[in-house]
């Protein structure tokens, strides 16, 4: 058997090693995963019995592969018979079976973000609507519209930053009212110091145009009574779900990879990776358990380690333009605080006949500024099976992104568990009497920054392309803003170079590049 070094259990790794077993064709995948954990950031945490989803993971794709990949390995329940999710007026059929007591399947989650701001609801996306217009008010709604029509007709040339992108899209009074505060509460830079390939990558697909024919389309339809089914249907959005969450379906995953053969070395730190030539011979791993170092041979290695630690490691060294690059790639790191309540507080918003106030949504986006909360998860909108006491209790997930050493990633978790209970209360979204437990886990190197060196990422990539039997995939493994579904795509087409004895990585790095991102459309 051919060892295929593959380092990370995270979505990509763990796609890596099942396609590469289920091909059979002589290939052994040996996992390498730093922590004792599965699925890296799309782990499920489980605190007390309330479990967290860090970072929140839709499972719905534009791809057909990855669709019906999950769903072999956690078929969606239900009443039998197909459902249909609908998403940017096309729709897909999901194939339900009967409910049984078996915990090991997916759920259809109704699926609803919005933005929180002068302390009031907008949807999300932002659309041109009788709410918006309340909720900004007509003098701001007009600055907004004469702002656009300034940047469409006299648009910044060439777009060096993302404030250039989103300028140019949106006019400055939107960029300003919207996207620069949460944006830059999310990177922890200005605007204009990060990549305008961000945005490209990110939120392409949105128009104020578009919205404005989507309003004048709804307008219409109102006043002459039509028929309004075809833009409800647009607008009703569902994904798919891991009943206990997205850890539940790597964890299955790891089984599946052990059974078949594959092995899972937990507690393994790549710390480095013997190169010959353009060919990696070797990786070595600290057991960060007893301190030992061990040496595993490769005949492949697939990566999803960080970029600036992959190339550290790797002996003899790449070049110094490589290495310089390379070193001076950033991320931007995370902080989840998982709070456990009685209730929120009663708003206009709460769903009717709940006890607990409850709030409809999966993810409200925290655009107040005087606050450091980026974003709020409501876990038992994402499966009521995350709750321990549901629905008697609220279980809360709040996001804060920081860097590490700073000042948020240094304060004591139990200084910061408080701290982030003042913030909801500040925002009037709990009373602090409610509050019944909670927990704090930080996430390191959670997003790969489109700052730092990263302008020059492609001489890099040249370098590291350069060595045939080694493959980055993923997100941190590629230093790019990749979902779930597009980490497993370019662990597939890793696998594929392998099996075929093709080390072209062309196919590979196009995954994500021209697709548009549906959670943002």
């Amino acid at each position: 058997m051919k060892p295929v070094l593959i380092i990370g259990a995270g979505p990509a790794g763990l796609t890596a090693a099942l396609e590469l077993l289920r091909a059979n064709q002589g290939f052994k995948p040996i996992i390498l995963e730093a922590s004792g954990d599965i699925g890296g950031i799309s782990k499920t945490i489980n605190y007390n019995g309330n479990r967290m989803d860090i970072g929140g993971h839709r499972f719905f794709s534009k791809s057909d592969w990855v669709m019906n990949w999950w769903q072999n390995i956690l078929p969606a329940r239900g009443d039998g018979g197909d459902a249909v999710i609908s998403y940017q007026n096309k729709q897909r059929n999901i194939d339900t079976q009967d409910a049984t007591d078996d915990d090991r399947h997916m759920l259809l989650r109704p699926r609803l973000s919005r933005i929180y701001f002068l302390r009031s609801f907008f949807d999300y996306p932002v659309k041109m609507n009788l709410n918006t217009v309340r909720n900004l008010g007509p003098v701001r709604i007009a600055r907004i519209m004469a702002s656009y029509t300034k940047a469409r007709l006299n648009p910044i040339t060439p777009e060096k930053s993302l404030e250039d992108f989103i300028v140019n899209r949106f006019g400055r009074e939107l960029y300003l009212t919207f996207f620069k505060d949460y944006t830059e509460k999310v990177w922890g830079v200005p605007c204009q110091e990060i990549s305008p390939e961000w945005g490209a990558q990110r939120i392409k697909g949105l128009s104020i145009t578009e919205a404005l024919k989507h309003a004048a389309r709804q307008i219409y339809k109102n006043v002459a009574g039509g028929e309004q089914t075809e833009v409800k249907t647009s607008l009703i959005e569902q994904f798919l779900y891991p009943r206990l969450g997205p850890g539940q379906m790597w964890e299955v995953v790891a089984e599946k990879v052990q059974e078949l053969g594959g092995e899972i070395h937990f507690h393994h730190k790549a710390v480095g990776l013997q190169r010959e030539g353009d060919r990696i011979v070797s990786v070595s791993a600290l057991n960060t358990q007893t301190g030992e170092t061990a040496q595993f041979l490769a005949d492949h290695v697939i990566s999803t380690m960080p970029v600036r630690e992959l190339v550290a490691g790797i002996s003899p060294a790449l070049g110094g333009e490589a290495q310089r690059v390379a070193a001076g790639l950033q991320y931007r790191d995370f902080i989840t605080v998982g709070v456990l309540v009685r209730k929120l507080r009663q708003s206009k918003h709460s769903l009717p006949d709940t006890a607990n106030n409850l709030l409809p949504d999966n993810w409200i986006y925290i655009q107040e500024r005087d606050v450091k909360l980026g974003r709020l998860q409501i876990f038992n909108n994402w499966s009521p099976y995350l709750v321990k006491d549901e629905p008697n209790t609220v279980w809360l997930g709040l996001e804060y992104f920081c860097s590490e050493g700073d000042e948020l990633w240094e304060m004591p978790k139990e200084q910061f568990f408080a701290f982030a209970q003042d913030e909801l209360v500040k925002i009037g979204l709990i009373d602090k009497s409610e509050v019944l437990d909670g927990t704090v886990v930080k996430v390191e190197k959670a997003y790969p920054a489109y700052f730092g060196s990263y302008d020059e990422f492609d001489t890099l990539r040249e370098q590291i392309d350069r060595i045939g039997n080694l493959f980055l995939v993923g997100r941190n493994g590629m230093h790019r803003y990749n979902n779930q579904d597009h980490s497993m795509l370019t662990a597939k087409l890793a696998v594929e170079g392998i099996l075929t004895a093709n080390n072209d990585k062309a196919a590979i790095w196009a995954v994500n590049v021209d697709d548009e991102y549906h959670e943002e459309k």
